[in-house]
């Protein structure tokens, strides 16, 4: 079976939380496809970052937020990213 997990990590430039956040996202997800290298051809993570400076849609609906992690397109966590949590979710994604 094949797993595509999908993150997006939506800030904004100057903001310490947000910086706080990729650094325990990118950490995770590395740990995260460490523990599954044996299969990794079928378990894929793929992160991406969103700018709420630049779609004011994401701003209207994040800007009290941020920063905020989807998972899989729904909303994760928000403000600060708990790398247990975060690892757990992973975990669950692919059961």
């Amino acid at each position: 079976m094949s797993y595509d997990i999908s993150l997006t990590l939506i800030g904004k430039p100057g903001c310490h939380l947000c910086d706080d956040a990729r650094l325990v996202v990118n950490t995770v997800a590395g740990q995260f496809r460490a523990l599954h290298a044996g299969i990794a051809a079928s378990v894929q993570v793929h992160i991406t970052e969103q700018d709420i400076t630049d779609d004011p849609e994401l701003a209207a609906r994040y800007a009290e937020e941020i920063p905020v992690l989807l998972l899989n397109g729904k909303v994760h966590n928000y403000w600060r990213i708990d790398p247990v949590r975060l690892m757990a979710a992973l975990e669950e994604a692919v059961r």
